[in-house]
C-alpha cells in the first residue's frame, strides 16, 4: 500500500519560453534544481522530433547537477532511444508523439505496436533505466503493458481533468480512472498519473492506494508566473499529504 503519492514535475514548458525568443533564458536547469529544492520527488522532461522546448544539451546539464530522479520522456523512435541509452536518465517513459500537436494527445497503441516496443524496452532495461508507458485507462492496455513487463505504467488523465476544469459530469470517467488504477497495481505495476492535472483535479485522487506518482508541468508552471515555482509546487504537494 502507497503512503505517499510521489509529485514528478515537468519543466518542458520552462524550455518552450525560452525558445519563444531564441534566448538562453529562462533555464530549465535552473527550473530542476527549483523542483529539486522545493522537494519533487523527480524532473520530468520530453526530448520531442522537432525539440520545441527540451533539447538534448538541457537533458545533459541537467543529469549533471540534479540529485533526485529524471524521468525522460521520449516516442518510441530508433534516435529517441540512441539519445536515451547515450545518457541513461533514470526512467523512461515511452509516449506517443505527432509533430502537428500542441501537447501529447492519448496514449501509446500498446497492443498495435507491442513488438517494437518489446525490443525497446529490453534495450532501456538492459541499461538499467526503469521503464514506463504513457497509456489510455482501459484494461485492455495495461495487460498487454504488463505482458511486456514495464516498470510502471502513466494513465492519461486529461479527459477527466477537462471534465473538472470545465465543471462538467466527470464521475464516470473518474470511475473508470480508479478502476484501472487498482486493476494495473494488483496486476504488479507501478501506477502513475498525468496530463491536465491541477489542484481541483489533484485533489481526486488524493490518499488513493494505487497510486504511486503524479506528473504535472504545464499548470504548475502556470502557476509560477503568479507564485513563483516553489510556491506552486509547494501547494501542490500540500494536497498531496
Amino acid at each position: 500500500m502507497n503512503l505517499k503519492i510521489k509529485l514528478g514535475v515537468n519543466i518542458d514548458h520552462v524550455a518552450t519560453v525560452r525558445n519563444a525568443r531564441g534566448t538562453i533564458y529562462p533555464s530549465p536547469l535552473r527550473a530542476a534544481m527549483l523542483a529539486q529544492e522545493s522537494r519533487a520527488d523527480s524532473v520530468t522532461l520530453h526530448i520531442r522530433e522537432d525539440r520545441r522546448h527540451i533539447r538534448e544539451q538541457d537533458l545533459v546539464q541537467i543529469k549533471n547537477r540534479v540529485k533526485i530522479p529524471i524521468n525522460l520522456e521520449m516516442a518510441p523512435t530508433p534516435s529517441m532511444l540512441s539519445i536515451a541509452l547515450k545518457h541513461k536518465p533514470d526512467y523512461v517513459c515511452i509516449v506517443p508523439e505527432k509533430r502537428q500537436e500542441l501537447t501529447t494527445e492519448g496514449g501509446l497503441n500498446v497492443v498495435k505496436y507491442a513488438f517494437i516496443l518489446k525490443k525497446i524496452i529490453k534495450k532501456l532495461k538492459d541499461k538499467n533505466i526503469r521503464v514506463s508507458l504513457f497509456l489510455e485507462p482501459n484494461k485492455k492496455s495495461i495487460s498487454k503493458a504488463a505482458q511486456l513487463e514495464v516498470d510502471c505504467v502513466e494513465i492519461h488523465t486529461g479527459k477527466l481533468c477537462n471534465l473538472v476544469e470545465n465543471k462538467k459530469k466527470y464521475s464516470k470517467e473518474l470511475e473508470r480512472i480508479l478502476s484501472v488504477l487498482k486493476y494495473g497495481f494488483e496486476n504488479g505495476l507501478e501506477m502513475h498519473a498525468g496530463h491536465g492535472i491541477t489542484y481541483n483535479s489533484l485533489r481526486l485522487f488524493r490518499n488513493n492506494k494505487h497510486l504511486s506518482e503524479v506528473n504535472i508541468g504545464h499548470f504548475i508552471i502556470s502557476e509560477s508566473i503568479f507564485l513563483g515555482m516553489k510556491k506552486a509546487i509547494k501547494k501542490i504537494r500540500r494536497i498531496l499529504i
